[in-house]
């Protein structure tokens, strides 16, 4: 253990007490409508200052404006010529007058059928007459890769539909039998859909004892105590009850809005131990992340933020603070979300985090983290000191100002441009319809935003070129990253609350060089290696990937790791830490390639 988390521990400790009483206080003073203070209970509410609009040069919404004419072309929309837009979300009414209606649905990337290509998961909501039986349920979508830009929604005849109130999607292989299981958290049961090898899956959540009951959200699947099987754990956000609806009319800002979260109750966070026979138990009390603060948690992800071989926990809390759980190697987890710095912002205010966006931007070899925020608030950018320690550099970095108008859900670090450094894709959109009506500078449907990393030192705003995937409006939720095409350009997928999907193809102009790799894991990994670490030295530089199952906003992204070469012809190493603690050189012959890596067996080409 650091000195640094040492001598903070005790102190961290009494900041976390306060901060409870602190949040719980302001909670219960707000969430009764009418609200008496000028700043109540939003689905995540700012915590810093209201901010003056900022308006382009036609007055517009910085939001849903600062377009320019020319500039690099870098995404394009392709969801209507995929055959994406066939499905729709839904999520109770369009007044969103309750908060349960406003937070949409994840996406998750997956090859189901084991063909080589990136499928699609699509998870819907639901409506109130669709709970009580009076109308079919909204369905959710898996959309297989047809190999020629376009997809096909096989979600009823392969059994995925889910039929319930729909949030997140967390993808992994917990049986090790080589094909991909989905995880469907909803508000009500959740579902465990396992791949029956043949193009359709079964629900076994009730067999194996993972369907919880009320509102779950982003969950991660990861092996925390190195058998070899991966756990499961899921976040809870709200404890809701449908017959008992938060009163529609808070405060914010002046105007009436949908209430919540703060003055709700939290729901409990879940770990789920895979026992191997297909059956989980639930040790969350006995590991230490069970939650017992009542925070509102919206995203997770079992990374290893120490580099000690272990996987630790992040969650994502809404408007308060957010969870670092460092794995102790014993079974349990030490809660230093305060002694790490992750916990807050660099105001030493929590904030109502939506999404998590995970990966090593300065090539260093520490993994990074990078957190969507509601409107009015900057989105912090957690760098990684070592031991894992981070620190808010947002405004180091100048990134934060921009984010400020936007409220951001699913995210990611990507290499859009093959260049060899992470940049940042952010999805936005409001919950509150009623901002279209302000003079906030804030709108319902937000433009995404991508910021191009320069040589790990800094970031710059992409600009949003006129009538291209970035100048595009959307009330984002859920989104992923991945190569769908096979073409070494990472694509985004975007789950749109009560809209069309988003399918931004990249299109960017650049000619860098790049490599993928599949991972299998051996007998004593999970077999499709969650949890890996692979470094790739190229081009005068060391970069870090990791094989992970969710982040984002309650999704989870393309399971293979991704490298951008910028104009290196040639991988000088390859070397892959396994879940399971061995370490393996490789070595590849040509790059601009998916390759698949097996543990103990070489390169398969």
């Amino acid at each position: 253990m650091s000195f640094h988390r040492r001598s903070h521990r005790d102190f961290a400790a009494s900041i976390l007490a306060l901060s409870t009483l602190f949040v719980l206080a302001i909670g219960a003073s707000i969430a009764q409508p009418p609200a008496q203070e000028s700043q109540p209970a939003g689905m995540g509410v700012n915590t810093g200052e209201a901010h003056a609009a900022v308006l382009d040069s036609e007055h517009r919404p910085i939001t849903a404006g600062g377009f320019v004419k020319t500039g690099p072309i870098l995404f394009e929309d392709i969801a209507k010529k995929a055959g994406l837009t066939s499905w729709t979300h839904m999520m109770g009414t369009p007044e969103k007058n309750f908060i349960i209606e406003t937070n949409g649905s994840g996406v998750g990337l997956l090859d189901y059928d084991n063909d080589g290509w990136l499928d699609i998961y699509l998870v819907n909501g639901s409506t109130y007459d669709a709970l009580s039986g009076k109308t079919t349920p909204p369905h959710a979508a898996l959309f297989h890769n047809n190999h020629d830009g376009t997809f096909t929604d096989v979600a009823a005849k392969a059994g995925v539909t889910n039929d319930r109130w729909g949030v997140g999607v967390a993808i992994a292989d917990y049986d090790n039998d080589g094909w991909p299981d989905i995880y469907v958290s909803n508000f009500g049961k959740n579902r465990l859909y396992h791949n029956n090898h043949d193009g359709t899956f079964t629900d076994v959540a009730e067999k194996a004892g993972v369907t919880l009951g009320n509102w779950s959200t982003g969950a991660t699947w990861g092996d925390y105590d190195g058998d070899g099987r991966l756990d499961l754990f899921v976040p809870g956000y709200i404890h809701y009850d449908m017959a008992n609806q938060p009163s529609y009319g808070c405060q914010f800002r002046g105007v009436k809005v949908m209430c919540g979260p703060r003055g709700l109750k939290g729901e409990p966070d879940h770990l789920f131990h895979n026992n191997g026979d297909g059956t989980f138990t639930d040790v969350s009390e006995k590991a230490g992340v069970s939650d017992k603060n009542g925070y509102y948690g919206l995203a997770s992800a079992f990374i290893d933020v120490n580099n000690d071989g272990k996987l630790d926990l992040v969650v994502a809390n809404d408007s308060t603070p957010n969870y670092l759980y460092i794995n102790k190697g014993d079974g349990t987890f030490e809660d230093d979300s305060y002694a790490s710095g992750y916990a807050l912002n660099e105001n030493g205010r929590e904030t109502a985090s939506m999404g998590i966006a995970i990966g090593d931007y300065r090539n260093n070899g520490l993994l990074d983290l990078y957190n969507t925020t509601f409107s009015d608030d900057y989105n912090p950018l957690y760098r990684n000191d070592g031991d894992g320690n981070f620190t808010d550099v947002s405004y180091q970095m100048g990134i934060a100002e921009p984010t400020i108008p936007f409220l951001g859900w699913g995210d990611a670090f990507l290499d859009f441009d093959n260049d060899g450094w992470k940049d940042i894709f952010i999805a936005n959109g409001h919950v509150y319809p009623q901002v279209d009506q302000t003079t906030w500078g804030t709108t319902w449907k937000q433009r995404p935003l991508l910021f191009h990393n320069i040589d790990g030192k800094k970031f710059e705003v992409e600009p949003a070129v006129e009538g291209t995937g970035l100048a595009q409006l959307y009330v984002s939720r859920g989104m992923a990253e991945g190569d769908l095409f096979n073409d070494g350009k990472l694509d985004v997928v975007i789950n749109v609350l009560d809209g069309h999907p988003a399918l931004l193809r990249n299109v960017s102009a650049d000619h860098h060089h790049w490599i993928e790799f599949k991972l299998i894991g051996g007998p004593k990994s999970p077999r499709d290696a969650i949890g890996a670490k692979i470094y790739v030295t190229a081009n005068g530089m060391r970069q870090r990937d990791d094989i992970f199952s969710g982040g984002s906003f309650a999704s989870t992204h393309d399971p293979r790791a991704h490298f951008g070469l910028g104009d290196a012809t040639k991988i000088d190493a390859i070397e892959v830490n396994w879940p399971d603690g061995a370490k393996e050189k490789f070595t590849v012959s040509k790059v601009d390639q998916i390759v698949t890596l097996t543990e103990g067996k070489g390169t398969k080409m």
